[in-house]
């Protein structure tokens, strides 16, 4: 299973989303599009979005904070 999610310091979804996966012990990898310049172009070329949080769940993006999407794509009852 493969987790990205593209995130800024101040973004409140974004830590919505951590949580999330922390509770369901979820490993993912994080990428402050803030500081990181080459991630936030990653996260533009493969989205067209300019604000976060924007996650890759094996693949697939999801933009938003959308948990739902999240426990489809990850077998999440």
């Amino acid at each position: 299973m493969s987790v990205k999610i593209y995130t800024t310091p101040s973004c409140v979804y974004c830590k919505m989303a951590k949580a999330f996966f922390a509770e369901h012990q979820v490993q993912y990898e994080e990428l402050d599009v803030a500081r990181d310049v080459k991630a936030r172009e990653e996260m533009i070329q493969k989205s067209g979005q300019f604000g976060v949080p924007v996650i890759e769940i094996n693949g697939e993006l999801v933009v938003g904070f959308d948990q739902a999407r999240f426990r489809q794509l990850l077998g999440i009852k």
